[in-house]
């Protein structure tokens, strides 16, 4: 950096640009963090050794400006910003205060106006300035003196950049900038005037003043335009126009970094989980390098090594470091994603934070350097995959252990996984792959897969990225996964009931979901085919109904015809508009229209089918796996927010069970010769997990009694005997009991009823009256909520609501309607993970004439030996109640057949 330079870094451009580029980071109490640690880690890139003589951030002040008294509609259209965005500011001034950094929030003016005054006075005493921004309004005051630097894209804008980059020199960009307008600032424009209209009459005419004198000369709409504009465009001018002469009681001198406040950082560091700054932080005070953020004295960090292992010697070496390593980091690298397919590239691994190897075992790229056999290799690291006594630690370790089972390998010991460890921490604070986890834990930016093998149509497979490339890309990931233990694993120690959630559930169902994912599940391909010709035929008998209800052909498939043909022509009303300002043709849109009209419900059962043909029946065919003759889905445990499981390629929690087409395609998952599958469902579990939590004595003897729980509360809301209780008022019962866990509204369960609003209150109002107890439970968990910032399921696994106490009403609804249904959702997952964990270690020691296929919501799906089935369903049901956490019983429902439809 050149001496004698002040930096002003434009934090209000800072502050979106963090928003909007950040993963969503939050601390522990799920509190948002991803924009303070954007900014700040923006503002350190400027501070680094040799850095400028005078800095500040500015940031625009709270309130209305000089420019909203000349245009009231000035900023008028912007949406308020949003909740969680305006939730960060104020620790992240303080925290740049902390940080001994200048920084200015100057009322009655613009962090812009703020910035062009300070640079022109730092241009007369001589002081070069750099801008560090994105905003093309300051490109206005560049000159010699004063430069822009975007360090998103490192561009640096000088006057020549400023003409390269808009066409003008800075000193027309003010009237550039009146001519087009602005439409996020809400500042008006020559109609239909765009950049290249703009750059074209200012090259032409000269300046603005010359455009306006040459008006008449200026032909088509276009000049109209300019001529009805014309007497606006100097209050446009004046509101674009910076002003380079606020009152400001400091000049550029005083703006100097001063010593940080090292005891207000370690609270700040500790408060947001900025783990990696505080570890820098304690290291500069050990080391007694308590300098300020231009860093001239910092203690650097260790250095990292990454080898790559070419010979047997090199093997041999780190083979004996892993046998005498207390924690191994494993991690592969394949030819696919697909589990069951993979081949493995390479393996890396690492015992401790700064060194890792990686083995290259089949790149394949002209000119790649001999490596060693991948046989050979895998039968040296067999023993140590194998050993139980040798603890692993990975990232998504089921990936592994599926990928070392395709070689026969069975990778035992796994005792942690980062991806678990974070997600148990905190489902909801960030995504849990390794790069957000090192970026939101470590502080660090790692090496992206695209980085190495590239993007899009132009990726390549890992076997053609270079050894020297993709060394440190592997290499980092095993040794980040060290890291991220050192720091995650703790965090979860000093919440008990989580450390023994993740050790004692998620941690041993990882090795579960490997086994039931590798056993996969029969299908008759033939039967879905049968039905995809029936479903096909069902869609064309609809569209012909829609046509004739038309009274034109048009593309049922296609939103915009469909929005032509029930918005233009029939005339239904616009209940709601896309982004761009067009009537919706959304799902929630067409089912609320669907009520009254017929072409919006036929459309909707034409969307249903064709999903189900193309998402199944079609494409489960395809998905047989040529080695097992079986299908095979992949699990996931960390992407639900309140603990169940997820499923995809196929995603079979997602097949229908409630309609007839549905019901179908579980015809198609058929049991092998001589088995029989058997599906094992926990009865009403989120009642009953509501029966326990709430304590209501109405629903807890009804459980107790074995009662239907549904026809119980019928008779109570409608004050009938249960004898005398109808279909009708049962299915009302049951939507209210399933509504209120799901947080519905009286407006909701009147849609669902048929019936009227004050009808659906008038059943909401009569069930609290008869159960007290789940009233007062709901409200109890809001007010536990708002004060805790997380509700908790019945084993302690914690759902962290950040905007459980926001100004924003339809953000707080959902957060209070999550928190009433998290304790339920979760506490049935951790039910029946566990019941998964015990079944299948019964299989295991018993050598059970028995495979676990399928878990779906709150149902098991195996597949079992005739021999076997009686002592089978008798175990299994035992097993999935014996372990009741909850004051009432389990039941289950448990069927058997030759395909899973018949199992239930």
């Amino acid at each position: 950096m050149t001496k004698n330079t002040l930096v002003l870094v434009d934090g209000s451009y800072y502050l979106f640009r963090a928003y909007h580029a950040m993963p969503p980071l939050t601390n522990t109490s799920g509190y948002p963090t991803g924009v303070i640690f954007g900014v700040i880690n923006m503002i350190k890139k400027h501070l680094t050794e040799g850095g400028p003589d005078y800095f500040a951030v500015v940031f625009d002040a709270k309130g209305k400006t000089f420019r909203n008294e000349l245009y009231k509609e000035y900023k008028a259209n912007r949406p308020s910003m949003p909740e969680d965005l305006a939730t960060q500011i104020k620790p992240l001034h303080e925290l740049i205060q902390a940080l001994g950094i200048p920084l200015l929030v100057i009322d009655g003016v613009e962090a812009d106006d703020v910035i062009a005054t300070l640079a022109k006075k730092a241009a007369k005493r001589k002081i070069k300035t750099i801008i560090s921004t994105g905003d093309k309004d300051l490109a206005q005051i560049v000159d010699q003196n004063i430069h822009l630097l975007n360090t998103m894209n490192n561009v640096r804008l000088d006057p020549n950049g400023v003409e390269d980059k808009f066409g003008i020199p800075p000193n027309r960009i003010v009237d550039y900038l009146t001519l087009v307008g602005d439409s996020v600032d809400n500042v008006p424009g020559v109609p239909k005037v765009g950049p290249k209209t703009a750059v074209k009459w200012l090259n032409e005419f000269g300046d603005l003043d010359q455009i306006i004198d040459n008006a008449d000369k200026i032909k088509g709409k276009v000049g109209e335009n300019l001529r009805e504009f014309l007497p606006k465009i100097s209050l446009t001018k004046e509101l674009v126009t910076l002003k380079c002469d606020i009152d400001l009681d400091l000049n550029p001198e005083d703006l100097v970094i001063c010593k940080a406040d090292n005891d207000a950082l370690r609270e700040m560091y500790n408060k947001w989980n900025f783990t990696s700054w505080l570890k820098q932080l304690d290291q500069e005070n050990s080391g007694d390098k308590n300098k300020d953020l231009k860093g001239n004295e910092s203690t650097a960090p260790n250095e990292t090594k990454y080898e790559t292992i070419f010979t047997e010697p090199e093997l041999d070496l780190w083979l004996g470091k892993l046998k005498k390593a207390k924690l191994i980091s494993i991690d592969t690298e394949t030819t696919s994603l697909d589990y069951m397919n993979a081949e493995i590239v390479g393996v890396s691994f690492s015992i401790s934070a700064g060194h890792a190897a990686y083995v290259p075992l089949q790149h394949d790229y002209d000119g790649a350097p001999k490596q060693l056999s991948l046989k050979s290799v895998l039968k040296k690291l067999k023993p140590i995959l194998e050993d139980e006594t040798k603890r692993k630690v990975g990232q998504n370790l089921k990936y592994d252990k599926e990928v070392f089972a395709n070689y026969c390998i069975e990778l035992k010991g796994i005792e942690h996984d980062t991806m678990l460890a974070s997600y148990v921490l905190n489902s909801t604070a960030t995504r849990h792959n390794l790069d957000a986890l090192a970026l939101n834990y470590l502080n660090t930016k790692t090496i992206h897969y695209e980085d190495v093998a590239g993007k899009g149509a132009k990726q390549i497979p890992f076997s053609q990225v270079n050894i020297e490339e993709a060394t440190p890309y592997a290499a980092e990931d095993a040794e980040i996964v060290i890291k991220l233990h050192d720091e995650l694993f703790p965090k979860l120690q000093e919440i008990p009931a989580l450390e023994k959630i993740y050790c004692d559930t998620e941690i041993p169902l990882l090795s579960v979901l490997s086994r039931i994912e590798r056993n996969g599940v029969t299908i008759d391909s033939e039967m879905l085919e049968r039905q995809s010709i029936d479903l096909k035929s069902q869609m064309g008998e609809i569209e012909i109904k829609a046509h004739n209800l038309a009274e034109e052909s048009f593309n049922i498939s296609s939103p915009k015809q469909i929005q032509s043909i029930l918005y233009n022509k029939l005339n239904l009303p616009i209940l709601a508009k896309t982004p761009k300002g067009q009537p919706s043709t959304a799902e929630s849109v067409l089912q609320e229209l669907s009520e009254h009209y017929k072409l919006p419900k036929l459309i909707l059962e034409y969307r249903s089918i064709s999903k189900l043909c193309s998402t199944y029946t079609e494409k489960l065919p395809q998905m047989v796996n040529s080695k097992t003759g079986r299908i095979h889905t992949s699990y996931h445990q960390a992407v639900t927010a309140t603990g169940r499981l997820s499923s995809s390629d196929p995603n079979l929690q997602n097949i229908p069970i409630r309609t007839e087409e549905g019901r179908k395609i579980r015809k198609a998952f058929i049991a092998p010769k001589d088995y029989v599958i058997v599906a094992a469902d926990y009865s009403q579990i989120e009642l009953r997990i509501m029966a326990h939590l709430s304590k209501d004595k109405g629903l807890l003897a009804a459980f107790e009694k074995g009662q239907d729980v549904h026809r119980t509360t019928a008779a109570e809301v409608f004050a009938v005997s249960i004898e005398k209780v109808t279909k009708d008022q049962r299915r009302a019962a049951k939507a209210i009991n399933f509504g209120l866990i799901y947080g519905m509204s009286a407006f909701g369960l009147a849609k669902q009823l048929g019936v009227e609003r004050n009808e659906a209150k008038k059943y909401v109002d009569l069930y609290f009256e008869r159960y007290p107890g789940v009233k007062n439970f709901m409200g109890l968990t809001r007010d536990t909520a708002k004060q805790d910032g997380f509700v908790e399921t019945v084993y302690g696994r914690r759902l962290y609501l950040p905007e459980i106490n926001s100004k924003n009403a339809p953000q707080r609804q959902y957060a209070e309607r999550t928190a009433i249904n998290a304790p339920m959702q979760g506490t049935a997952a951790d039910i029946i993970k566990n019941a998964m964990i015990d079944i299948d270690e019964w299989l295991n020691k018993t050598n059970f004439n028995a495979n676990m296929l399928m878990q779906v919501h709150d149902e098991l799906v195996f597949e079992v030996h005739t021999k076997k089935l009686k002592e089978f369903i008798n175990e299994v049901e035992n097993r999935m109640t014996k372990n009741n956490c909850l004051s009432v019983p389990l039941e289950i429902d448990i069927g058997y057949g030759n395909n899973w439809d018949e199992a239930h």
